[in-house]
Formats: C-alpha cells, sequence, structure tokens
C-alpha cells in the first residue's frame, strides 16, 4: 500500500512513520527542514504509554514537491489549514480519479477545498485527536491520548487493516461535524496555551487559564447554539458541564477531571510551536471559525476575537507571554466591553 504525506509537521511524521513501520509505502512530502533531519536519523516514535518504534531512514521516502502521486493509494493531507488550497493543487492532474484523500487538518471546512479542487478524488473529513511533540534526531512523541476520527466511508475498508496494524485504529462517524465542533471546542485553548509559554500540563492545572478557556468555550457554545450546532461530547462531562467544570478550583478539577491533566510534561500547542518557529499560525481557522459563524448568526464573539487579536501581535512579534490573571483580564474586559 503506497502512502503520501503531504505535510511532514509533528502530526504527519507520526502517523506516516507508524504507517511505514506496518508495513505501508510511505512519501512524506515537506519542508526540506524536517526531511533532511528524518533522512539523516530515521524515525523514533513513541507515546504516552510507554510503547515505542523506529523506522531506518531506508523504511520511507521524502520529496519536496509531489512529483509521485500517481502510485499514491492514500493521501493524507496534514499541512496547516492555511496552506491547503496550495498544497493540493499541486496533486492536481497527477493523482488517480478515485484516490482516496484523508484530511486530517484542524479547521472546519479543510475537506470541502480538497474537494473543489481534486473532484474526482474520494475526499473524506478526518481528525487526529492527539498531540506529538517534536523532539530533535527525529523523535516524535505522543504526548497525549486520543484516536483518528474520521467520516466513515467504504472506501476505508481497505486501509483498516495497516491502521489497525500500526496502532492507529480510525473511529468511523456516520456524521463528522458534532466531532469538529467539539474537537474545535479543544482546540480554543490553543490560543492560550501559546500566550501562556508554559506545557499543557502546566497550563491546564493552573485555574486562570482555565477561566480563560471557559470564557473562549462559553461564547463558541451559544454561538453554535444560536448556529443550531450541537457538538459532540469528547470529554468526561458533556461540553456546556465541561466549560463550568473548567472554573472549578484546582483540586476539584483534579479529581473530577484528571485524564485532561493526563499529558506528557513537555508536550505544548502546535499554536506555541508555530510561534516559536515563527510562523504563521492557525487562529483563523480556530478562534476564527466562532468569530465568522457569530457573525454569520448575529452573535458579538468578543472573546475570541481578543485571542485572535494577541495571537497576530505575537506572529508580528510580540514575545510577551501572559501570566493566568493577566490574559483573565484581557478577556473579561473584552467581554465587558461588548454591550448585552
Amino acid at each position: 500500500m503506497n502512502v503520501m504525506v503531504l505535510g511532514a509537521g509533528s502530526i504527519g511524521v507520526f502517523v506516516g512513520g507508524k504507517l511505514a513501520a506496518a508495513g505501508a509505502e510511505v512519501i512524506f512530502v515537506g519542508r526540506p527542514r524536517v526531511l533532511d533531519e528524518i533522512t539523516a536519523s530515521g524515525l523514533r516514535l513513541t507515546d504516552l504509554d510507554g510503547g515505542e518504534v523506529a523506522v531506518a531512514p531506508d523504511g520511507f521516502r521524502v520529496a519536496t514537491e509531489p512529483e509521485e502521486v500517481g502510485s499514491a493509494d492514500l493521501v493524507l493531507v496534514t499541512v496547516k489549514s492555511a496552506a491547503t488550497a496550495d498544497a493540493v493543487r499541486g496533486l492536481t492532474g497527477k493523482i488517480r480519479p478515485g484516490t482516496v484523500v484523508l484530511s486530517l487538518q484542524n479547521g472546519i471546512g479543510n475537506d470541502t477545498v480538497i474537494r473543489e479542487i481534486l473532484p474526482t478524488c474520494v475526499v473524506l473529513a478526518g481528525m487526529v485527536m492527539f498531540n506529538v511533540v517534536h523532539h530533535p534526531d527525529g523523535w516524535f512523541h505522543r504526548g497525549t491520548d486520543g484516536v483518528i476520527a474520521v467520516q466513515d466511508d467504504p472506501a476505508l475498508a481497505e486501509f483498516a487493516g495497516v491502521f489497525d496494524r500500526a496502532g492507529l485504529a480510525l473511529r468511523r462517524y456516520p456524521d463528522l461535524r458534532p466531532v469538529r465542533w467539539a474537537k474545535l471546542l479543544l482546540n480554543l485553548n490553543n490560543p492560550i496555551n501559546a500566550l501562556s509559554g508554559r506545557p499543557l500540563r502546566e497550563e491546564l492545572a493552573d485555574r486562570d487559564y482555565r477561566r480563560c478557556l471557559a470564557l473562549t468555550q462559553a461564547e463558541a457554545l451559544a454561538t453554535m447554539n444560536r448556529a443550531r450546532i450541537r457538538p459532540a461530547r469528547l470529554t468526561p462531562l458533556p461540553p456546556a458541564l465541561m466549560t463550568r467544570l473548567l472554573t472549578a478550583p484546582d483540586g476539584v478539577f483534579r479529581r473530577v477531571a484528571g485524564k485532561v491533566l493526563a499529558i506528557d510534561p513537555v508536550a505544548r500547542s502546535s499554536m506555541a510551536d508555530d510561534l516559536a518557529l515563527g510562523r504563521k499560525t492557525e487562529i483563523s481557522w480556530l478562534c476564527g471559525e466562532i468569530v465568522g459563524l457569530g457573525a454569520m448568526v448575529g452573535m458579538p464573539t468578543p472573546v475570541n476575537q481578543r485571542l485572535i487579536e494577541l495571537i497576530v501581535a505575537a506572529e508580528q512579534g510580540d514575545q510577551r507571554t501572559w501570566t493566568g490573571p493577566e490574559l483573565l483580564e484581557q478577556l473579561r474586559a473584552a467581554a465587558a466591553s461588548e454591550p448585552t
């Protein structure tokens, strides 16, 4: 089985590397910085549960452009959302009709973008529900629990075996939309984590940062409710109750939702990694989705808008890290500024 990973970032390399270890022929298409590293060192893939596999440099191929798309049975799109259209256009005229193209990206509408560019392919939505930490020398570590959620389709049947062997069993949903909106709620912590300058576990253990997330999620849930969107339950409690639990004292939160803190000590959000590397973030596909939805249904979203402004400032060189009380003051002020 030939698998192309379009976007050799942390998620793409971890998933593609596990598939290579399970016997798939994998080619990574991405930036020279990462490709040179994994070509020199091979892959070391570890996880939170103590598992570890290695893939030698001759166990996969690399390319900076998708030149050999015609041989691919499956294309995994793992580029950042802003790069989706440009990356996928590189497949035009090179890919066989009927090829399965699976989007494993943040945000809500990337599969729609891909489907418009590749109308003869079987384009499916998917989401990676775990965090991956990139260490030096080709070491990629799964730092949280989670699965790969996908839109169910008969075309996935031929790939189920290799995903199972790789320890990446696909969780199929007849309708992935509630899951995507629920994952978006969780991903609203990404900008908070990035602005905190702390690892995820340390940030989420702090009540003030959790209060920031609660404000952000509560606004998002109210907007979704106005739009008649019902997010799925991905946490120990339903989304609305989980948002309320975020504001509880630290001891209560640990007792009731301890699994939320089952995170590798050094894991950070992908947005924090992007800022550290001087890259544009996916803020428009996270908080921006809520702001856009609010505009559509006539509901103000000042908290998510303020987070966008703070992340854009960070992208433009503002190196400030925010304490929990400082960031909470910013978001509360934004919420209070909007007339009710």
